[in-house]
């Protein structure tokens, strides 16, 4: 049977709003001897305070959600690189003090219904297109402080932290010219002129114009970031792209199934064909031939998403401009100069 207030009250002989005032350190007129007592009872019954009690006493529900696109009626569009970063967000939010409501949306049109069935003290965007962030208005958000993750949009409403794209695809593009590469897939999905995509598609560009060479002989491969695309890709790679040395793929995940797609085929990794990705996902270092990657900062990532949505949370104002954290050149296995 769960233990209240009441029970504790009665065991300690005082007011059930003694008992309160001393669960929430609000004890400045009762005695230390009460106090001790009242906690010694707590300890004994094993009482643990009602979150729900609590959050009303604090007029804050104490959750935040984690907002992610619905792939559809079934299933949620959550990348392994985003599986990673929900789980160091929960566990930074546990450390805050507060909790994680995981929530699939089709559009963001839905985004203001949530905000408002579960009164939420904040919400992070992961993993929406940067054409749906700048959509959002002051009527769906009201006055709950969002944050965007991975997100160039210029929206006011929402602050942003995000990795710097343009200098890891730029990195990435440095180390395949440096071995001697120039004829290098560009892997990824469909982007436009603004997003994630778009910005390591340019540094990657820049590395060649630095390098006083052109992305003309470069083609792009346009494909949804999911391993089996990567598979498919590797399996026709002699048939598609026979003059290719190497391939950047914009995601870990894709660059891993290009390679097994390309080991299927006969292919030769990285003695025919280099392979870079970009995230860094603990499975990059397991898979054979262990992959070259960019880094990202997955837990400061986590962590400084938390942090400033709480910052928001508390009254604070909202920062002018996005948090860009670095990235690094991880060397493995995948990449060597071409024959």
């Amino acid at each position: 049977m769960r233990v209240t207030l009441k029970d504790i009250a009665e065991a300690a002989g005082v007011s059930v709003m003694t008992v309160s005032n001393v669960i929430n350190g609000k004890s400045a007129r009762v005695s230390t001897e009460t106090i001790e007592r009242v906690r010694r009872i707590i300890d004994e019954r094993g009482y643990v305070p009602s979150a729900s009690a609590r959050s009303l006493a604090a007029n804050q529900s104490r959750l935040v959600g984690l907002l992610v696109p619905a792939a559809d009626e079934d299933s949620l569009a959550i990348s392994p690189h985003n599986i990673a970063i929900i789980g160091q967000i929960e566990r930074r939010l546990r450390k805050r003090g507060y909790h994680l409501l995981l929530r699939g949306v089709a559009d963001t049109s839905e985004i203001g219904e949530a905000l408002r069935s579960w009164s939420l003290d904040g919400a992070v965007l992961l993993g929406f297109l940067d054409e749906e962030i700048a959509g959002l208005r002051r009527q769906v958000t009201g006055a709950t402080p969002v944050l965007a993750i991975d997100s160039y949009s210029a929206n006011p409403l929402t602050t942003g932290v995000r990795s710097d794209d343009f200098t890891g695809a730029r990195l990435a593009a440095e180390h395949l010219l440096s071995l001697g590469h120039r004829r290098i897939v560009f892997a990824g999905p469909s982007f436009t002129d603004v997003g994630v995509v778009h910005e390591r598609f340019l540094g990657f560009q820049k590395a060649f114009e630095e390098a006083g060479l052109s992305t003309a002989d470069c083609p792009v491969e346009t494909l949804n970031t999911t391993h089996d695309n990567g598979v498919a890709l590797g399996r026709r790679w002699l048939d598609t792209h026979p003059d290719a040395t190497a391939v950047f793929a914009t995601a870990d995940i894709l660059a891993i199934g290009i390679i097994e797609g390309m080991l299927e085929a006969g292919v030769d990794v990285p003695g025919q064909v280099s392979v870079v990705g970009f995230d860094d996902l603990d499975l990059s270092a397991y898979i054979t031939p262990k992959l070259t990657t960019i880094a990202q900062d997955i837990v400061g990532k986590a962590t400084h998403a938390v942090d400033r949505l709480l910052a928001l949370v508390d009254g604070g104002d909202r920062p002018a401009e996005p948090l860009v954290l670095d990235v690094r050149l991880v060397t493995r296995n995948s990449t060597a100069p071409p024959r």
